[in-house]
């Protein structure tokens, strides 16, 4: 009998240890399939944040014919990016605390898809710019969500994957302004057609990104990752990211840089096509140029991560765009592909401030509200550029001013770079702030 006893205490005993270690093994793997499937949203997320622009200014003569654009019109639609950006980008924070920032990613995915499918047959330029804005839109709360995703979920590994959604991001530009040229003249020559195929890359990334919509659902215990996302990403206590120089100068860094890559997305195929390029040739130097962002955009966060102080980089960048635009004022067509790849170089300030964004706050909640405020207001500060440089283009009758205003842009670019790189965090200096001013 005590045998019998001392049988069902193994019995009793053991099975629990086995049911826990059968069970671990399991939650590895869901852990794991979690962990890639978040980096493969990540991936199909970024690779949409910026053909509805490219695509745009690839058919751009062709949109501005069929629609009826003055040149001033459509410096305003090469502005209406970093308008969306700004408006809606700030909102982001706020709507994944509420939804959660994978149920957000996913709604803009949605939303990015809806306004490419919409936008060619709006009918006119109203509708047009309605149906951009709605993409754009989407475009704006995952520009902002990324780095806190980034940082949130992959905390020892932000420069690589920052450099890995940096990379697909340049990926989607330059495949983009690439080949939405000869994919319209296969539909048939429709410019419509060629703007609308960009909405099945969008329909695509939807799906990894559904997994982490419908946690919100369930228990912590079944979804701890999100609910934990959600907890970051609002704005820590007592943090006013206004109050750090170094959030100043991002900011501004970043609204100057987007200034200059928005210029370039919008204006630079029609400047070779004004020089006798032909307007294939013309969609494929700028595609060259966002090309060049696929290997550097994966260098450079890894790169920079690993200085005590970024600010070189910058400089490094700004010089190589100094030399882009000398070159094509004085030899356009002749020396296309020279300043394509110059221009190409200097487009990586992008992957540069998100990387600095990233390594500027101590914290998920602070990436967070720098996020925030320094896309949000670089993206208000960049909003004038291109619409000046189709001013300026219509009434000079070239491209000689718009080419200066260009240039003149960098130096300040420069020197915003070399004091957001400084080696200090926002949290830091908007806690002394106030000490220091007493």
């Amino acid at each position: 009998m005590m045998g019998g006893m001392t049988g069902k205490t193994r019995t009793t005993t053991t099975t629990p240890l086995r049911t826990a270690a059968a069970a671990e093994p399991p939650r590895t793997a869901t852990r794991a399939w979690r962990t890639r499937l978040l980096m493969a949203g990540i991936v199909l997320a970024a690779l949409n944040l910026r053909p509805a622009i490219t695509s745009f200014g690839a058919l751009l003569e062709e949109v501005r014919d069929g629609l009826g654009m003055s040149g001033s019109v459509a410096g305003l639609l090469t502005s209406v990016p970093p308008l969306c950006f700004a408006v809606f980008g700030v909102t982001a924070p706020r709507l994944a605390r509420r939804f959660g920032a994978g149920a957000v990613v996913f709604a803009g995915m949605a939303a990015i898809a809806a306004g490419l499918l919409i936008r060619p047959y709006t009918g006119g330029t109203a509708g047009f710019l309605a149906a951009s804005a709605l993409a754009l839109m989407g475009i704006a709360v995952s520009n902002v969500l990324m780095p806190v995703i980034v940082k949130r979920h992959f905390p020892d590994r932000v420069g690589s994957m920052t450099g890995l959604y940096s990379m697909a991001l340049a990926l989607g530009t330059s495949a983009a302004a690439a080949v939405t040229v000869p994919v319209t003249e296969a539909l048939g020559g429709d410019w419509r057609s060629g703007l609308a195929v960009w909405a099945g890359l969008a329909a695509a990334a939807l799906l990894p990104w559904l997994p982490f919509v419908r946690q919100r659902h369930g228990s912590a215990a079944s979804a701890p990752d999100e609910s934990r996302t959600r907890a970051h990403v609002g704005p820590p206590a007592g943090l006013r990211v206004t109050r750090s120089r170094t959030a100043w100068a991002l900011a501004v860094f970043f609204g100057l840089q987007a200034t200059a890559a928005y210029i370039v997305m919008g204006w630079m195929a029609q400047i070779f096509r004004d020089a006798g390029v032909p307007a294939g040739e013309a969609g494929l130097l700028l595609a060259v140029t966002m090309a060049m962002g696929v290997p550097l955009a994966f260098v450079i966060p890894r790169v920079a991560t690993r200085l005590p102080h970024q600010g070189p980089i910058a400089i490094l960048l700004g010089v190589c765009g100094l030399a882009g635009y000398a070159g094509l004022y004085l030899a356009p067509a002749g020396g296309a592909w020279a300043w394509a790849l110059l221009l190409g170089v200097a487009n990586c300030a992008f992957p540069l401030a998100l990387t600095m964004v990233g390594m500027r706050a101590r914290t998920g909640a602070g990436v967070a509200q720098l996020s925030a405020f320094a896309q949000s207001t670089g993206y208000l500060i960049s909003i004038p550029g291109p619409l000046l440089v189709g001013v300026l283009y219509q009434h000079s009758g070239g491209w000689g001013l718009p080419l200066a205003l260009m240039a003149a842009l960098m130096v300040p670019q420069m020197a915003m770079g070399v004091l957001a790189g400084r080696d200090r965090t926002v949290e830091d200096e908007a806690a002394a702030r106030p000490t220091a001013t007493r």
